[in-house]
């Protein structure tokens, strides 16, 4: 008797899809771009036509960046397109990382920084609206991030509003590891970690729904560790690590922006912060902010997790990061 021959199914390929990286020749992108490539981000099946965008000065060094991308030889990679045209770079985008801005320079002022930023971000909204999927999936990075992306979004009317989001992921991140730290455990005995509000050192780390290994810590928010180092250090962090690096969070961003996206396209098990738009939210925070409320991720979208009760203590501090993201608005309106 001839014996069955077994039919061996294979996995469909998946459609290239394609992600845009702005500020692609910088620091933040250089330590991103190659885990992208790699399937850190949307999955190890998923390949990917990648899209670099820079300013048009920087295109030799992108060039050099697309050389070392071919010669990784990722299998995921389908095509690498660098361009300083915002509408190559933007055109049928399914996913999009805003990591590149201009730093804020000593004396500075935040209010300059945001209407030199403004600059930028709005023409990547109206390219976007213009040449973008529709349902993209847009991060900011680049700082002053929750306002930077209250900027594209308004300039990209036809893409829904939960399609863009703020980077609070670091924030949260950094929030994690602090208390893995004090309680002397593993990054994955911490759960429900939330940060509010805006990515600066107004920003609130909240614990008071804080699990460590399946119990809730939240009698630690009345120990002084909590309002005395955890949440200065968490506000503060950036700068710490300036302080002794002599440069700006780098690798940390990156590793926080690809969780990010990650977490929103493929889901995760636990609660996330994430900058998004206010509007209709149970917390009384005012509309038309990007603004990082408690989320879930399921099924390629987040929802704000609405019953979260805080204290009057935390209550205070969420009134001043709402305030100083009021303050981010009202000084851009021209550009919304």
């Amino acid at each position: 008797k001839r014996k069955k021959t077994k039919t061996v199914t294979t996995n469909k390929i998946k459609k290239p899809v394609n992600v845009a990286i702005t500020g692609a020749a910088g620091n933040i992108a250089y330590s991103a771009i190659f885990r992208v490539a790699s399937g850190q981000m949307l999955g190890y099946d998923q390949p990917i036509n990648l899209k670099l965008i820079d300013i048009e000065p920087a295109m030799n060094a992108l060039k050099g960046v697309k050389f070392e991308l071919e010669d990784c030889a990722f299998p995921l990679i389908n095509t690498i397109t660098i361009t300083f045209d915002l509408n190559v770079g933007f055109e049928e985008c399914d996913y999009a990382l805003l990591i590149g801005a201009k730093p804020r320079m000593k004396g500075m002022e935040r209010k300059d920084l945001l209407k030199d930023n403004g600059k930028i971000f709005k023409p990547q909204g109206e390219a976007i609206n213009t040449v973008a999927n529709k349902n993209i999936k847009v991060l900011v990075v680049g700082n002053p991030a929750n306002t930077n992306a209250l900027i594209t979004m308004h300039n990209a009317p036809s893409i829904d509003p939960k399609q863009f989001t703020s980077m609070m992921r670091l924030d949260h991140d950094r929030s994690i590891a602090q208390v893995a730290n004090k309680y002397k455990t593993s990054i994955n005995e911490v759960k429900k970690v939330i940060v509010w509000g805006n990515h600066s050192n107004t920003q609130v780390p909240d614990l008071s729904y804080c699990e460590v290994s399946g119990n809730n810590i939240k009698d630690i928010i009345n120990d002084s560790w909590y309002e005395n180092d955890f949440i200065p250090r968490i506000q503060n962090r950036g700068a710490e690590i300036i302080d002794a690096r002599g440069l700006s969070s780098a690798a940390s961003a990156a590793n926080a922006a690809i969780a990010h996206m990650r977490d929103w396209v493929l889901s995760a098990n636990d609660w996330l912060s994430i900058g998004q738009i206010s509007n209709g939210n149970s917390y009384g925070i005012s509309d038309d902010l990007m603004f990082s409320f408690p989320s879930i991720c399921s099924n390629g979208n987040y929802e704000k997790i609405e019953d979260v009760s805080m204290s009057e203590k935390l209550n205070d501090y969420i009134k001043i990061t709402e305030k100083e993201l009021i303050q981010e608005r009202d000084s851009v309106l021209d550009l919304l």
